[in-house]
């Protein structure tokens, strides 16, 4: 029998959902094919991973590491600090766990806590989830055993081509499609009407939140019921937007529900977003934030529309195509199917079972 020590898997990534999700997803298939694992998560505890890692009963050691600002400010001039800083706990958190695996999922905060965890001999997995990797991915790529990518168009930005697998984007186990008139019934609307949900990730996005405000109306009269997650930045002011015609909230828990009860979608077109969509089957109209680093999101929404897997609307004409894009075709049911199966075609249900058997083979020494 091997040693219990053996299944020690350290990850690091987050500061957004889209890099800690599915680092979450593979934990959970860790510990369903070998329950005796250990697991630590390391990032940073004023970002989205401090709350969602404790909640969910992993353990959790923050760095004190911030990204880089695009302009001159004060927290910039603290950066070499804070990077040497996050290097030494890094070592100091990689020589107590001791990790065999470590798992960088992305995000500025996986960078030193990977880099940590090579230099103690761990064997090293790397997870990019857009179509043009991140910088801590490209930095962290010689340090790497593996590297699994979410998007083959990813390929041609690395250098270790023998070294990538596109193995897909790891999602939760609890996302799967429910009975929709159920699902429509769990937002209290009416289940004769077509449904747009409206997702601008869990902060929220400006733009979106303010073109659906604009056509609200419009959409209603056309018998187009909307679920809207307006983030938590924005429900003050959309609140008052719900009704018996529309579900507004500042976050939606049960996602599987929501995606159950849509018959289109307009998102944001963040990695985890489009595993998602992909993975069950989701008809959508991708907007991308133009606010990004390496404008990943664009390549990402770009990379379904080549393929007739999504529709892609440019930020900057979202006012003006918003209600013409949704009336034409959430009405246009072979439309929406033609989506749904490109999309699915797309999917890789199976990403977060193929990574977590090569961290397990990884850990017991098979290459």
């Amino acid at each position: 029998m091997k040693n219990e020590k053996t299944y020690r898997f350290l990850f690091a990534g987050g500061g957004t959902g889209g890099h800690l999700f599915p680092a979450i997803a593979v934990a959970e298939k860790i510990l369903e094919l070998k329950p005796q694992a250990e697991i630590l998560f390391v990032g940073t505890k004023n970002k989205i991973e401090g709350t969602v890692v404790p909640k969910l009963g992993y353990k959790f050691k923050s760095i004190w590491i911030k990204g880089f600002a695009r302009k001159l400010t004060f927290e910039n001039l603290l950066f070499p600090l804070k990077l040497i800083v996050s290097l030494l706990q890094s070592i100091f958190i990689n020589v107590k766990f001791n990790p065999k695996v470590a798992i960088g999922s992305g995000g500025y905060v996986s960078g030193p806590a990977i880099w940590g965890a090579s230099v103690l001999g761990a064997k090293i997995i790397l997870l990019e989830q857009n179509s043009y990797p991140g910088i801590t991915t490209r930095l962290l790529e010689k340090y790497a055993n593996e590297i699994h990518l979410s998007f083959d168009d990813a390929k041609k930005y690395l250098r270790k081509n023998e070294l990538i697998r596109v193995s897909g984007n790891p999602i939760r186990s609890s996302i799967k499609l429910k009975d929709k008139s159920e699902a429509i019934k769990f937002f209290g609307l009416d289940s004769s009407k077509k449904t747009l949900l409206v997702l601008g990730g869990s902060l929220g996005a400006k733009s979106l939140n303010e073109a659906i405000a604009y056509s609200l109306s419009k959409l209603n009269e056309m018998n187009i019921q909307v679920i809207w997650q307006t983030g938590k930045n924005y429900i003050s002011e959309y609140k008052k937007y719900s009704s018996d015609k529309n579900y507004v909230a500042a976050f939606i828990d049960d996602m599987s529900a929501a995606y159950s009860a849509c018959d289109l979608m307009l998102a944001r077109a963040g990695a985890t977003t489009i595993a998602e969509i992909t993975s069950i089957g989701i008809s959508a109209v991708l907007v991308p934030s133009p606010n990004v680093t390496d404008n990943h999101q664009y390549h990402n929404a770009k990379s379904l529309e080549d393929r007739n897997a999504a529709i892609m609307i440019e930020d900057k004409k979202l006012n003006e195509r918003i209600i013409s894009v949704v009336s034409e075709n959430i009405f246009d049911i072979n439309k929406l199917l033609e989506l749904k199966n490109n999309a699915k075609r797309l999917g890789k249900p199976d990403a977060a079972e193929i990574i977590a058997k090569r961290a397990i083979e990884l850990a017991e020494g098979k290459e």
